[in-house]
């Protein structure tokens, strides 16, 4: 049974009290930047720890729903094309492109003529922001080049680590809370949407076009940098954004000691980073503490929270599992899974290229 109402906000939803005390915790920084640019390779910089310390969520926990896989289908936007071998093919608008992809353990289905004749490929470091080189078989693209998600126009870019400036398989979470923000603007609000570790800002745009009032956090400036060409390449000037350039728990943690609540929050972290400071993020080892930080910023009418994790280590039960506890009191329900996206053509098979996990007020 769902518990039939919400706690009061502030009590047992992990409340900063004023009392402190020592907690061992490295800091958030953005997918932006690659792995190869820490100095030392596995030497992490110390740094300033706040204190504080998370009164434990109480209460009965959301239901969990798992598993359960988010598909993103071939579109004109995007499709991928074939995968295996450990690579995938993918179209971009007009443009194909070629780059490692270590879950493609399969077979090829097309031939090699299919996979030269590309407009761009990557070689180098295959794991996840490795360092590596883009190669141009025809006429170079250079670092931006055009292109459109459901009629919004943003840059894609080809970087050092072998991302595109987009992550095709999020478009399962775009559209869900492009629907979520619709319905809350035809009830006559405005939902306030937080986006942590929100990299080139296409879910910012996408959610602000809808009708959200959105504040984008990401410790990369060049990553806000490029969130703000996409805002002036959409031609969405006008929305109410707000691009914050900072460490991600860093704010998250003042947000809640001024009290700021949010109606929506995503949160999509790395599995290391390093934020303008010097602070560091480790996944497993900070994200329990950013998810309880995320269930005290909801305000008294949350809708979702939606967390991507791009981590083979992990399992989606694990997050919905933590998550479960973090949102104790909530009524609602818990959503875990995979998003995966689906090849073109005939037998297509189904690419997996993240876990999730989302917490859903009822409807």
């Amino acid at each position: 049974m769902f518990p039939a109402s919400p706690p009061t906000p502030g009590r047992g939803g992990g409340t900063l009290p004023a009392r402190r005390a020592p907690v061992r915790r490295r800091r958030a920084q953005s997918r932006a930047r690659p792995r190869a640019a820490r100095p030392g390779g596995s030497v992490r910089t110390p740094c300033r720890q706040s204190g504080w310390r998370l009164d434990p969520a109480r209460g009965p926990r959301p239901e969990l729903f798992a598993p359960t896989v988010l598909t993103v289908l071939p579109g004109r936007d995007y499709e991928l094309v074939d995968s295996g071998e450990g690579e995938k093919l993918e179209r971009y608008g007009p443009y194909r492109i070629r780059r490692p992809e270590n879950q493609a353990v399969w077979p090829r289905r097309l031939g090699a003529k299919d996979w030269e004749h590309v407009d761009a490929a990557f070689s180098g470091d295959v794991e996840e922001e490795g360092l590596g080189r883009w190669q141009f078989p025809g006429e170079p693209l250079g670092e931006t080049w055009p292109l459109s998600h459901d009629g919004l126009s943003y840059l894609g870019r080809f970087t050092s680590f072998r991302h595109v400036g987009v992550f095709p398989e999020q478009a399962a979470h775009w559209s869900f809370v492009e629907e979520r923000i619709a319905r809350r603007v035809r009830e006559g609000g405005t939902p306030r949407l937080l986006n942590l570790f929100g990299y080139t800002g296409l879910a910012s745009l996408l959610a602000a076009r809808a009708g959200a009032e959105v504040t984008h956090v990401d410790a990369s400036k060049k990553a806000i940098g490029w969130a703000r060409e996409n805002q002036e390449m959409a031609g969405l000037e006008d929305k109410p954004i707000r691009w914050i350039c900072e460490d991600a728990v860093r704010y998250v943690e003042r947000e809640v000691k001024r009290g700021s609540r949010y109606d929506m929050i995503l949160l999509d972290p790395p599995k290391f980073g390093r934020g303008p400071k010097g602070e560091t993020w480790q996944l497993f080892e900070d994200l329990p503490y950013l998810v309880a930080l995320t269930r005290a910023l909801v305000s008294e009418r949350p809708d979702c929270v939606i967390l991507t994790a791009y981590s083979i280590r992990s399992s989606f039960y694990s997050l919905g599992a933590l998550m479960g506890e973090a949102f104790r009191g909530l009524s609602g329900r818990i959503e875990a899974g995979e998003l995966v996206i689906s090849e073109a053509g005939e037998e297509a098979r189904l690419l997996s290229t993240s876990l999730f996990c989302r917490w859903i007020a009822h409807d």
